[in-house]
């Protein structure tokens, strides 16, 4: 299951678009379909991606701003252009493609997604293949696609779904995608906003290597045990797979190289969903339990730096954290408060507010301790004598911020 939801005005009404992935099952004709859609647009989208470097080529060469690309010059050249047996197909597997373009560049360009690459051509051999229709329906319990103009309604059939839609409202937008584990559908649904009773006040959560501290003295374990053994064999997947590259690296792409390739693919989907359902009941029971959250600015691209930490942070899934739990809070009314990267919520004691620093008695707290009692877990304070815990302190600091 996976939900999520933006707010959005419409009308002068506050809205909430929430979305629910569900697996599909599409008879042998609808998966024929599917897959061809699937084809349509990923051709859509490399051809409005060629052409939108044309265009910009273009203002470049004529040094006319009139003719750097958009959505609607993009859109409007590709209706323009369109082949005859592009008629067989919905309009809005089109749109919707150049829809994904255009938030591609934005993406790319936005100083707020740094990590966000520049648009490239899809290929066929990607091992997730999607398209997007605006124009779908829940129809006694199944989806309908849009049918394409000249088919007749006895040859286009209703595909059966694994779950109810939670939600009552408009099906704004429908995403099919196929990976490993066949097709999914995520319909963005307009419903209404729902606050839900709360019964805490404010709570703190310290994020860690491989656990959430939070509340008094309680945890959750972002990456379990059970884990090991599916990264165990992740690495020796790609460790076979880095082998036929170099023993062949021309014409590595055997049936044994897809069958090996296709095995690392299931276990890195097997471990986004036990992260993703650890992090989905996790920020669920926050934002049902606690009015105000307390969460710090973690600098994660810096610190995956560190060889040292990098991949276990990689691993712990912070910045999926902070998204769902942002968007759960506007979903519910909770107050989500991010504190401030220079907040030092490790070097202060809880208890009386005492702050270690680099040139004080004992210098700083850091992952070995101080300078006087190397322990990584305990913080001891040179002003009031405290020892605690080194994450139950910081968890205390966090929630008790006054911005």
């Amino acid at each position: 299951m996976f939900l999520k939801c933006l707010y959005e005005t419409w009308k002068g009404v506050g809205l909430m678009i929430k979305t629910h992935k569900v697996r599909i099952y599409p008879n042998s004709h609808m998966l024929k379909v599917m897959q061809e859609l699937c084809s349509y647009s990923r051709y859509c989208y490399n051809l409005a991606l060629e052409t939108w470097n044309d265009q910009y080529d273009a203002s470049l060469v004529l040094k006319d701003k009139s003719l750097i690309p958009n959505m609607q010059s993009i859109r409007n050249e590709l209706v323009r252009n369109k082949e005859d047996w592009q008629y067989e197909y919905p309009i809005t597997v089109l749109q919707q493609a150049v829809i994904n373009l255009a938030q591609a560049w934005k993406n790319f360009f936005s100083p707020n997604m740094p990590d966000s690459k520049k648009p490239k051509f899809k290929s066929a051999k990607r091992d997730k293949q999607s398209f997007a229709t605006n124009t779908a329906r829940i129809t006694d319990g199944k989806l309908i696609l849009p049918k394409p103009i000249g088919v007749s309604k006895g040859n286009w059939y209703g595909i059966r779904i694994s779950e109810p839609i939670r939600f009552t409202g408009t099906i704004k937008l429908t995403t099919i995608v196929k990976d490993i584990y066949g097709y999914s559908a995520s319909l963005m649904i307009d419903t209404e906003d729902n606050e839900v009773p709360v019964t805490k006040g404010v709570v703190g959560i310290d994020a860690n290597i491989k656990r959430f501290n939070y509340g008094n003295k309680e945890t959750v374990m972002i990456y379990p045990k059970k884990l090991d053994k599916l990264y165990d064999r992740i690495g020796h997947y790609q460790k076979m797979l880095a082998k036929k590259r170099i023993a062949n690296p021309t014409n590595f792409r055997s049936k044994n190289y897809a069958t090996v390739r296709a095995k690392l693919q299931r276990d890195y989907s097997r471990v986004n969903r036990i992260q993703s359902d650890i992090l989905h009941k996790f920020t669920y029971y926050l934002t049902h339990t606690y009015k105000e959250i307390h969460i710090e600015d973690l600098d994660v691209k810096h610190m995956q730096m560190s060889r040292r930490i990098g991949k276990n942070l990689h691993r712990s899934l912070f910045r999926k954290f902070r998204e769902q739990l942002t968007y759960k809070c506007a979903w519910y009314g909770n107050k989500l408060v991010v504190l401030p990267r220079t907040y030092p919520s490790t070097q202060l004691c809880s208890k009386c507010g005492f702050r270690k620093t680099k040139d004080g008695y004992g210098g700083k707290q850091t992952l070995s301790g101080d300078s006087i009692h190397h322990e990584h877990q305990t913080y001891y304070c040179y002003n009031c004598g405290a020892v605690l815990d080194r994450d139950e302190n910081a968890v205390e600091n966090i929630k008790n911020y006054v911005g």
